[in-house]
């Protein structure tokens, strides 16, 4: 009696190519529907399966609805050559997120340092990959972002603020760059539903219930908590202030005022080494750098020895060769929106 496989093995170019196809047929333009795909598959491909090709039926979901703009109107506002602020007109996040990048790239080499503020977007998948995309051009990538309160916060009954994400790129030249990308909750929301979906209790104080009780169990959670307590729920209200409330779009007050539209605000910063010196001696010396955690003694059980982002870089390298792993649930419900929308669906085995 043969089993159902748990996962499905999809060429990376051909579920970029078929996530891109239902997003267009979504309602977004070809240019838009390729780089919200790049995002997801990019995400997918590196082992965060939470934001990978899993969030392109809720991106239709959000198409349908219109809390994304299939035609966003992006406007950017700057006073300052180093910032600029990019109206996002509530554009998908992925869309918006990857011209930031760009912008800020471009006005960073002008000034050394530059941040851009997005205004009024829509989820913006995995950060990693905006910041990524400036380490890339050889410059530092820092980015934040806020949303929607889904989390505790210490002292709060219930959800309080935002799962607010950090991220920082920084390139070098024989290494993977460092990527650390975190989210202020001890847990993923995504995490919490594949604890749900699979029935695998949850780490102690990691999420909580409605209430904000402690809970490890995946049916009673219904969100994260704070990572380090106080330290996670104060950097997430930091992360607010930087993003939402500079770019004079708060979502924490007016949210706790009764406004539950959903919208993220983010902010890309892009640091030019040369600015600071000889570029090519700063990513010679980060690779110094790496090199010596790498060198230095394994505690005893441990795997080696790795930096931010250098096992996400070689779960991409053997997924890019081998193909991307879809949840058959995932591809069954991709395939269904392939049959609604008229989009043929690759060949897969399996």
């Amino acid at each position: 009696m043969s089993s159902t496989p748990a996962k499905i093995l999809v060429p990376a170019d051909d579920l970029r190519a078929f996530s891109a196809a239902l997003l267009e047929k979504g309602g977004l333009n070809a240019e838009h529907a390729r780089t919200t795909a790049d995002v997801f598959v990019w995400a997918a491909q590196r082992g965060v399966d939470s934001h990978g090709t899993a969030r392109v039926p809720a991106y239709l979901d959000l198409l349908a609805k219109g809390v994304a703009h299939a035609h966003p109107q992006i406007t950017i506002e700057s006073t300052a050559p180093a910032a600029a602020v990019p109206d996002a007109d509530r554009a998908p996040g992925p869309v918006a997120l990857t011209a930031a990048a760009d912008e800020v790239v471009r006005r960073a080499r002008e000034t050394g340092i530059a941040s851009v503020g997005v205004r009024r977007t829509v989820h913006t998948g995995a950060i990693g990959y905006y910041v990524s995309r400036i380490a890339e051009q050889g410059l530092v990538g820092l980015g934040f972002v806020a949303g929607m309160p889904n989390m505790g916060y210490t002292g709060v009954k219930g959800a309080a603020v935002a799962t607010s994400p950090l991220a920082i790129a920084v390139p070098a030249r024989e290494h993977a760059p460092l990527l650390l990308d975190m989210a202020t909750a001890t847990i993923a929301l995504g995490k919490i539903r594949q604890a749900k979906a699979s029935g695998a209790p949850l780490p102690e104080g990691a999420a909580a219930t409605e209430d904000g009780t402690p809970t490890t169990d995946p049916e009673r959670a219904v969100m994260p908590l704070p990572l380090g307590g106080a330290k996670g729920s104060g950097m997430s209200l930091a992360f607010e202030l930087l993003t939402s409330v500079l770019v004079g779009a708060p979502i924490f007050a007016s949210f706790h005022a009764g406004d539950r539209k959903h919208r993220q605000n983010a902010l890309l910063i892009a640091v030019d080494p040369a600015a600071f010196g000889d570029p090519e001696s700063f990513v010679g010396a980060v690779d110094d750098t790496l090199g010596t955690l790498k060198g230095l003694p394994a505690a005893d059980g441990a795997p080696g020895v790795f930096y931010p982002g250098e096992r996400s870089a070689a779960v991409a390298d053997e997924r890019g060769a081998k193909g991307i792993p879809v949840a058959v649930k995932v591809w069954r419900e991709l395939a269904e929106h392939a049959d609604r929308l008229g989009v043929p669906a690759p060949h897969v085995e399996g």
